[in-house]
């Protein structure tokens, strides 16, 4: 019985024949393709271009920690007199209990960041230490390459 049915399977595998690869059809290699869409999909493309090209993207770079407290009214009131004073700048309160951080900025340059820092304390609305710190900032994208 296994000698027979062996010898069925040889015989199959010998008569089935795979599709044939090697012809090439040549009226179909050459001519144009028309493509059938609606015009719709054009302005739709254009539209999430356009809205992912204003989307602000997140990358490294460095933040001043200006103030570490536990005392929330000093934290209010330091980060309003930031927000008066910059208001083209980001100030980020955080709650890492028991202390409230403020940290200010969105610098992709360390330098940067340290010229911001010692005109912060020239102006002596931060007493207390400054710290430039590496982080994960917000990129604003660039206006006169979106355009």
């Amino acid at each position: 019985m296994k000698v027979f049915l062996s010898f069925i399977a040889i015989v199959i595998s010998i008569s089935v024949h795979a599709q044939d690869t090697t012809k090439i059809d040549t009226a179909i290699t050459e001519g144009t393709l028309l493509i059938d869409k609606d015009p719709r999909l054009d302005v739709l493309a254009k539209n999430e271009a356009d809205f992912n090209a204003t989307l602000v993207k997140s990358g490294k770079g460095y933040r001043l920690m200006v103030l570490n407290t536990n005392n929330r009214n000093l934290a209010m009131s330091l980060r309003s007199k930031l927000l008066q004073r910059y208001p083209d700048q980001k100030v980020y309160m955080s709650f890492q209990p028991p202390y409230i951080k403020l940290k200010f900025g969105d610098f992709t340059d360390e330098g940067d960041a340290n010229r911001f820092k010692d005109e912060l304390l020239k102006s002596k609305l931060i007493t207390g230490n400054i710290y430039v710190v590496p982080e994960t900032i917000e990129i604003a994208p660039d206006k006169s390459t979106s355009q």
